[in-house]
């Protein structure tokens, strides 16, 4: 009796052993079918963005062609600045463009016009004068035999010198002697390195270069940004407007022109890129170069919004 007893127990703990088991080993399917339908996610999400990265690469590209043919098309007007929208497969496409002529040239711009500009930022005009003149003995070449501007840097504990040539990237702002970061940062919309010219725009300039110009006064400033918003432009007039500043202006472009390019796809993702280019002359054998290229991806990934149960 006993025996049987003993034996039935037996089972009875080998049937639960088993039920435990069974339990463990579905558990760890469940949690192995899980992780699977991560990966699944992740690399239909990664696959999906690298597409649509892809497409946009196209489009952009598509966008430039566009916007160098509409610069290109008439050579004896040729305008500094536009806007057109365009369906290219399946995103909707808006492409702007404006002549890199319309920012202040780090490696070309005098003093007197990287003052204005720091002055126009918020600095004091007594620092604005400091900061143009480190810009300047920045890019500047040392007199053979002595360096002061690499002395200023020693001094004040830094452990780089001044280049001594052009900016090759607007950010070098960031590393000359003395400026504020704050100041660089706002900076950074309103110049470049690319437009090779000592005076800027005039006709497409932001507000904030315009006030940049030596000489300007808030009157003067008013009037020639209202004459900015006319349709169609008088150059002329405009140049007129800006009375003894237009030393330090232009009603004319240039080569280099920023492309600023928005792509709305039909799946709900956005692409935004900001392309500078080089038109070059006619009989080259391509119409335009590519001196710049940054783009963004806005929307999130599809892992993300699976996993946030979005649609």
């Amino acid at each position: 009796m006993d025996a049987d007893m003993d034996t039935q127990k037996a089972g009875k703990r080998v049937d639960g052993f088993i039920v435990v088991a069974v339990l463990w080993i579905l558990g760890a399917l469940a949690t192995l079918a899980s992780i699977y339908a991560i990966y699944v996610v992740d690399t239909a999400a990664a696959f999906s963005v690298h597409d649509d990265r892809l497409r946009a690469e196209a489009i952009v590209s598509a966008g430039l062609e566009l916007t160098a043919y509409q610069m290109t098309a008439t050579p004896e007007d040729r305008p500094t600045r536009g806007a057109f929208t365009v369906r290219l497969g399946s995103a909707d496409v808006a492409v702007e463009f404006r002549s890199e002529a319309a920012r202040v040239d780090l490696n070309s711009a005098p003093k007197e016009l990287l003052a204005g500009l720091f002055t126009a930022l918020g600095a004091r005009s007594s620092d604005a004068e400091v900061y143009a003149d480190r810009v300047v003995g920045w890019r500047t070449a040392p007199p053979e035999g002595q360096d002061p501007e690499a002395a200023a840097y020693r001094t004040a504990g830094r452990r780089h010198a001044p280049r001594g040539n052009r900016f090759p990237h607007v950010n070098e702002l960031g590393l000359v002697l003395g400026l504020p970061p704050a100041l660089v940062e706002r900076a950074l919309p309103f110049v470049t390195i690319y437009s090779g010219k000592p005076t800027i725009n005039a006709l497409d300039a932001a507000p904030e270069v315009i006030a940049a110009l030596p000489g300007m006064t808030p009157e003067r400033l008013h009037a020639v940004l209202a004459q900015q918003r006319v349709v169609p432009q008088n150059p002329d007039y405009l140049m007129t407007l800006l009375g003894p500043t237009r030393s330090h202006a232009t009603a004319e472009g240039g080569k280099a022109v920023r492309v600023n390019v928005r792509i709305a796809f039909d799946n709900g993702r956005r692409m935004s890129s900001e392309v500078v280019i080089i038109l070059f002359d006619d009989g080259a054998a391509e119409p335009f170069g590519v001196l710049s290229w940054r783009d963004e991806l806005d929307e999130p990934s599809l892992a993300a919004r699976a996993r946030a149960n979005l649609p």
